[in-house]
């Protein structure tokens, strides 16, 4: 079978599996987590322009966006799909170095309440998706990484997965949803090497993109069921031509919805060994931001093609540049939304920090990307004392995971400014009981 059929199977199935209860439980961790970065970038640029841009597909049809108000399908998708990837705190699968739920949960979210879905409905179509997107993601690889961005490339199987199951479509349709998307699939580096709002559209348009897909194959559309490892398919055309013989061995048997990373820190997650590596050198140390002649901080490439900026000038700039979200940490005691505000931007104090900052590859650790996220990190203080570590992980991977009430605590921080204490007591309750839900008004609510 092709792969297309492969995970098309797959997908017409996931509705009566027998889910084991720990991925039900880790299904709701990663919906928990995206509700929160969902709520937090509603009300942050770009959402807001696009909302405005498709003014004319909103307060029709059954879908919804964040706060509620009433949006045709493919529009809810596109702007549900921006917000929660705006404020960089959504969730990442890093074998695939992906951000799955931005683009899964907001099309399982769009099609599951035009449709009137059962919340066990949409966690399973969710499920699909992260499973199937992430598997085709760690395929695809560092050499598809190269150049574009997976959330938008590979977060289009996520999304007409989701969509394709929750539509119902059968292991061919299914199937045609997977190789239509194949041709939608987009979204370049490039978007976000300077000052650019562009980053965050490209899961919007993933999620998008996806329902398209679904919807079409539902009407009898078909694509190249070859697409992905055709000769100038998928894997030719954006990665390095690999080898899909067994890439999906462990489906149905091994979850990787299990093995997500929550993030605890509102930046790239490039960044965050570095950050977590700095901090805990910091307290165990008593370093004083004011004593530190030098930080050295030698990672694994991509790190530093990425979030190697030395000179942010603007938010988005400082979401992915390591000097300026480290010297905010040592100065700070944490990186989250405040660390972007203007005045933490003009800051005299981060801005001599970051001067101090010296970024390189470190070979070992860019041969263990993207299986590991590791840096090293030593601070010389002016005295000339030197402390030094090996950060092995990042606070918040499957091997440091955040607890249950962790996640709790991270929503609460990111939804009180948008909704309130009241309703983010209710809606957090809604979310870890979306599998008894009859539907998704809850939510909408």
């Amino acid at each position: 079978m092709y792969v297309t059929e492969q995970l098309g199977q797959f997908t017409a199935a996931i509705a009566t599996r027998t889910l084991p209860p720990d991925v039900v439980h880790h299904a709701k961790r990663a919906l928990v987590d995206w509700y929160g970065a969902l709520l937090a970038g509603y009300p942050m640029e770009p959402t807001t322009m696009v909302e405005k841009a498709l003014a004319q597909e909103l307060d029709q049809g059954k879908a919804r966006l964040a706060l509620g108000r009433p949006a045709a399908t493919r529009a809810a998708a596109l702007i549900n799909g921006t917000a929660s990837h705006t404020a960089e705190v959504d969730d990442i699968f890093r074998e695939a170095i992906y951000h799955p739920g931005a683009p899964t949960f907001s099309a399982a979210m769009a099609v599951g309440h035009a449709i009137g879905a059962s919340g066990d409905d949409f966690l399973r179509a969710s499920i699909a998706g992260y499973e199937t997107s992430t598997r085709i993601g760690r395929t695809m690889g560092r050499a598809h990484y190269q150049h574009w961005h997976n959330t938008g490339t590979v977060g289009t199987f996520g999304a007409a997965t989701a969509a394709a199951s929750l539509l119902r479509l059968d292991a061919r349709q299914s199937a045609n949803a997977l190789a239509i998307a194949a041709t939608f699939a987009a979204g370049l580096q490039q978007a976000f090497k300077m000052d650019s709002l562009a980053k965050p559209l490209h899961s919007g348009r993933a999620a998008e993109a996806g329902v398209t897909a679904a919807l079409m194959a539902q009407q009898g559309v078909t694509g190249s069921l070859d697409v992905f490892e055709g000769e100038v398919g998928l894997g030719q055309s954006m990665s390095d031509g690999p080898d899909w013989s067994h890439a999906f061995d462990d489906l149905s048997s091994v979850y990787n919805i299990n093995a997500m990373t929550f993030k605890n820190h509102t930046c790239c997650g490039h960044t965050f060994a570095p950050i977590d590596g700095a901090l805990e050198l910091q307290k165990r140390h008593g370093i004083r931001a004011e004593d530190i002649d030098s930080i050295r901080i030698a990672t694994y490439s991509p790190a530093l093609a990425v979030a190697g900026n030395m000179q942010p000038r603007t938010a988005p700039e400082a979401r992915f540049s390591i000097a300026y979200v480290v010297a905010t940490a040592l100065l700070h005691g944490s990186v989250r939304l405040a660390a972007f505000s203007q005045e933490r931007l003009d800051s005299p104090a981060i801005r001599a920090l970051m001067e101090r900052v010296q970024l390189e590859v470190e070979p070992q650790l860019d041969a263990a990307f993207p299986r590991q996220r590791a840096a090293q990190v030593r601070i010389t203080l002016r005295d000339g004392q030197t402390f030094a570590m090996l950060q092995p992980t990042r606070k918040g991977d499957p091997d440091m995971p955040l607890s249950d009430e962790e996640l709790n605590e991270k929503f609460r921080e990111l939804a009180l400014p948008v909704i309130g204490q009241p309703r983010s007591d209710e809606l957090i309750a809604a979310l870890w009981s979306i599998d008894q839900s009859a539907n998704l008004d809850p939510l909408a609510r």
